[in-house]
């Protein structure tokens, strides 16, 4: 498998996640209740659509992770830097002290030597919304029994669905890791003018998807709505939270429209990440100095130890009075 370029990935995504570029997965079965009996990977029934799944390793709390837009569950899974010398990916270094889960979001997308892989999970209506998804991901550990209580981890676009999840339903989520996440707090840094060209290019369709009818859209609009008004009404409850931000520049496009610019997205981007680690009292905020928008890609060994952080304080709140350093 070739190996993918950062700046390729960046240019894609335009700061809210891409499709990757990964081995191709088939669920070989279809099950709907026994993600909670070991390692697991098939299709749960969440009522009239089937959502891929796939479980490792055993303890609580169970760590879900959630993938930024259009990217498959591998995307924690596959070392897409160095595939033919592969390090310890999210996925595996997780599994090793605790229950881990990935799943496809519908709609998501991965590549293998250039040629497109859907997503395992069953279609659906597009655009859809941050709270489809969130109810979607609910449906899914209840089918699958998938063990209470969860750790959240979520990347870019994936940030801010777990961070619904939480507001959403608040006596399932016992901690948070926040990977280079996308927040509605983003369009507060904005004029009007550039969140409306924000919102046309933030989910453009590459040549290379433009066959995937059944590609995932969000009403970016609707969706920011629903996440400030389950934010407002409640808020994030005292649980261990890292916020891990990206250290290097992404790489921008020249042509941005509306009057954007990559240095005024950078620097909003930036300021976002730093209300997000102002949310908790005692969160830690980690910079990812060697990576851009890909931590778990770039420096998956942080994300990792930031996960194995915040288990460790759900286990022994204790533990969690040792301020982290920035790595």
């Amino acid at each position: 498998m070739r190996p993918v370029s950062v700046l390729v990935l960046s240019l894609v995504t335009l700061l809210l996640g891409a499709p990757s570029l990964v081995r191709a997965q088939t669920a070989s079965q279809t099950a709907s209740a026994v993600a909670a009996e070991g390692d697991f990977a098939a299709l749960v029934d969440i009522g009239g659509r089937s959502l891929y799944l796939e479980c490792r390793g055993s303890g609580s709390p169970t760590v879900i992770l959630e993938a930024g837009f259009r990217s498959r569950a591998d995307y924690w899974t596959d070392d897409l830097i160095q595939p033919d010398a592969p390090r310890t990916m999210v996925f595996s270094g997780v599994a090793a002290f605790t229950c881990v889960c990935a799943y496809d979001r519908p709609g998501t997308t991965t590549f293998f030597d250039g040629v497109l892989q859907p997503s395992r999970s069953d279609p659906a209506t597009m655009p859809r919304t941050a709270l489809d998804s969130v109810h979607d991901l609910h449906a899914l550990l209840q089918a699958a029994k998938v063990p209470r209580p969860y750790v959240f981890v979520g990347h870019s676009y994936g940030g801010m669905l777990a961070r619904l999840y939480a507001s959403t339903y608040p006596g399932e989520i016992v901690g948070l890791v926040l990977v280079d996440a996308f927040s509605e707090g983003l369009e507060d840094w904005m004029t009007p003018e550039q969140w409306t060209a924000y919102e046309a290019i933030f989910q453009p369709v590459p040549e290379a998807l433009a066959g995937y009818r059944d590609l995932e859209f969000t009403d970016l609009d609707l969706s920011v709505s629903q996440v400030r008004e389950a934010t407002s009404a409640s808020p994030l409850q005292p649980i261990p939270l890292i916020v891990l931000s990206r250290g290097q520049v992404m790489e921008m496009p020249a042509d941005l429209p509306g009057g954007l610019t990559g240095e005024g997205l950078e620097q909003a981007w930036t300021l976002e990440q730093d209300r997000l680690a102002s949310l908790l009292p005692d969160a830690r905020h980690v910079i990812a100095h060697e990576s851009e928008h890909y931590i778990q890609l770039q420096q998956p060994e942080i994300v990792i130890e930031a996960v194995r952080d915040v288990v460790a304080a759900v286990r022994a709140p204790s533990s969690w009075a040792t301020p982290a350093t920035n790595s």
